[in-house]
């Protein structure tokens, strides 16, 4: 019976994760690792935690994962994404025969061309892409790591404000009018997807990078508008806006992904968003 970490467990992929466990690895010891078991960045109780458990597998979710609080903080974004992960890694070579499953972002890209496959060059914006970007090359340096590169993920978090879905049904709810990029795209999906193709690339022992997103690039404003149908009874306010006219820090334009390899894997298609959310009409977002 293998023994798997999910780090990150309260959040939203990593929920997920936990939800599906047992539809794939009914028979595995599933441990979820959260703020309330360890803090991370204590890099001895993390080595003795460790020593303690042995697990075959860590599937590494936690982290800063909102781009405002990486510019915010940049070095707690480099403590949180890259030495943990470092320190992680360098546990699982000690031991020898666990495997590091880490969740990457499509935001380490610079957006310039879009369609991304995995052999593509990373060339990230931002704090929290740049952070995200060496840690894959820490999990890469063995090459039965898996490091899956995801998307806008959505879906209905323990802590209520982890997927963009929250995000933006609680700004609609606060009656806010919401401006929609109508140039800058991305490949949404919804987080149970990404966990049931993550166990699947467990189960079938991937390595190296794999993109696991929505099968439909979308605009910020497409993205709104088919939410904005989802939620009519709240009568959202959506307005289209451009990155032409944004004065923060910079975004990638087109961060689509290409996710032929890990499909070649998986038994079931990944869908497109639109598609997800028509043969999904009464899940929660």
């Amino acid at each position: 019976m293998a023994k798997v970490w999910i780090t990150g467990a309260r959040g939203l992929i990593g929920s997920y994760l936990l939800q599906e466990a047992h539809k794939y690895v009914p028979h595995w010891e599933i441990q979820p690792i959260t703020r309330e078991v360890i803090d991370l960045t204590n890099f001895p109780q993390l080595r003795k935690l460790f020593q303690r458990d042995q697990p075959d597998y860590i599937i590494h979710c936690a982290g800063l994962t909102k781009s405002t609080d990486c510019e915010l903080n940049p070095e707690l974004a480099h403590k949180l994404n890259v030495e943990v992960t470092q320190v992680l890694c360098e546990l699982a070579e000690r031991f020898g025969r666990t495997k590091i499953v880490f969740f990457s972002t499509d935001l380490v890209f610079d957006g310039t061309k879009g369609n991304y496959s995995e052999n593509d060059a990373p060339n990230p914006l931002s704090v929290y892409g740049q952070t995200k970007a060496i840690a894959e090359k820490i999990v890469l340096n063995n090459p039965k790591n898996l490091v899956i590169r995801t998307s806008l993920n959505a879906g209905v978090s323990p802590t209520g404000d982890r997927s963009f879905t929250e995000q933006l049904k609680k700004a609609i709810m606060s009656g806010h009018t919401l401006y929609l990029f109508v140039d800058e795209f991305r490949c949404p999906i919804h987080a149970s997807v990404t966990a049931k193709a993550t166990w699947e690339l467990i189960i079938r022992d991937a390595q190296g990078i794999m993109h696991i997103a929505g099968n439909e690039r979308l605009s910020r404003w497409e993205i709104g508008l088919l939410l904005a149908k989802r939620w009519a009874h709240l009568n959202p306010k959506i307005q289209m806006a451009s990155t032409r006219e944004y004065k923060g820090p910079p975004r990638p334009r087109d961060t689509s992904l290409k996710c032929e390899r890990a499909q070649t894997l998986l038994s079931f298609k990944l869908p497109g968003f639109s598609e997800w959310l028509f043969t999904h009409p009464e899940a929660e977002l």
